[in-house]
């Protein structure tokens, strides 16, 4: 039997292309970057990868503390099954007043420094994964990404007594660098990022995935130390600025608790315990075939191009100083003037190394400075 199709093919694609997977913000806001190569993207889904709730929270305190515009609306009707992820509804006195934002969207950022830099955050899609990854890639290539950074965290069985381990993949050297990687071959479950990774990977980009390892026994509950992780490893790899006091004050608090716990009961400690001796026999084994990498809790090393930008600045500012002070000194001598500043400033005169207007004045009472100068002093009296 035949199937015949009642609507002729061209019909059919344009129906089909009806059905936007997002929608663009107008006016749309600037995505300019410091960097000539374009600006990065960070993914941070919240979804099943998600030990410790670290993904989320990164992009919630990435939205939180810097400032942002959306850029992109993904559509929840093309998206997300609401019968599987039914939104909280707010009643009070009888009337609807709020519905939880299950919102898709990629958002333009400023780091600290002024920086930009592009975050997709929300709910992992439930449908049209495929269709979703290409979209993505699509604004990827519009707004010329130079890299993307997909955020996941994991239970696994690491103490939270050692430094939290976040290990890397992907498909360009900058981004995974000296981070700590998987030697062997490992099966994982899918997600809507790693198709986003696929994608990209298959048009030519440089994309990455990094996996904060969050112990297993507090995998169901916030781990700011997964989160800080995540964020640090990505200021790393991109030279973006995060603010993270708030987090690292978090950290303080839960590690205090966790260290509480431990304490009043011997069953946990004695798990602990085993936990550590298999993390440090690990990272004994992964040094000695890696002596170049990174182990977790060791500072991010500066490179080249860093340290030649710092000592750049560093030379600026000394030429900027000793500009400054030749100016200073080419200003006529006023010794009121001096004697404000010093009562303002608390400036000893008794010390002539910090006091180049005193040096001056004893240079002329002892007939060395510039005569010029003298008689132009004189006059201005």
């Amino acid at each position: 039997m035949v199937w015949e199709c009642a609507i002729p093919p061209q019909e059919v694609l344009t129906v089909t292309n009806d059905r936007q997977m997002y929608e663009l913000e107008y006016p749309s806001p600037s995505v300019d970057s410091a960097n000539p190569k374009g600006p990065a993207l960070v993914v941070a889904m919240r979804g099943y990868a998600d030990a410790g709730h670290a993904v989320e929270s990164a992009a919630d305190h990435l939205k939180a503390a810097l400032e942002s515009r959306t850029v992109a609306t993904f559509s929840n009707d093309e998206l997300i099954d609401y019968r599987s992820r039914r939104p909280t509804v707010t009643l009070a006195h009888s009337e609807i007043t709020d519905i939880a934002d299950l919102q898709l969207d990629m958002r333009v950022l400023r780091d600290a420094n002024g920086k930009s830099f592009l975050l997709l955050s929300g709910p992992e899609p439930d449908l049209r994964w495929e269709a979703f990854s290409n979209a993505v890639a699509d604004l990827v290539e519009r707004f010329n990404v130079e890299k993307t950074i997909c955020l996941y965290a994991a239970p696994m069985g690491a103490p939270h007594t050692r430094p939290l381990v976040v290990s890397a993949h992907g498909n360009d050297s900058d981004l995974v660098g000296s981070m700590y990687t998987f030697d062997g071959m490992v099966s994982i479950p899918g997600s809507a990022s790693i198709l986003i990774e696929r994608e990209l990977h298959g048009r030519g980009r440089n994309v990455a995935g990094y996996t904060a390892h969050v112990p297993h026994y507090v995998a169901a509950s916030p781990y700011p130390h997964a989160t800080f992780q995540l964020l640090q490893s990505v200021q790393d790899s991109t030279g973006l600025k995060f603010p993270l006091g708030s987090l690292e004050g978090d950290m303080r608090r839960v590690t205090q608790q966790l260290a509480e716990q431990t304490t009043n009961s011997d069953e946990i400690a004695h798990v602990v315990q085993a936990l550590e001796e298999h993390y440090d026999q690990e990272m004994e084994e992964y040094r000695s075939r890696h002596p170049q990498a990174m182990m977790p809790g060791e500072a991010q090393m500066p490179s080249g191009e860093e340290i030649s930008e710092a000592f750049e600045n560093y030379l600026t500012a000394i030429e900027d100083r000793d500009r400054t002070r030749e100016e200073q000194r080419s200003l006529p001598h006023d010794e009121a003037t001096d004697q404000r500043l010093r009562d303002h400033f608390f400036i000893d005169p008794a010390q002539p190394e910090i006091d180049d207007a005193a040096e001056r004045s004893r240079d002329d009472d002892n007939g060395t400075g510039d005569d010029t100068d003298r008689g132009e002093n004189r006059s201005g009296d």
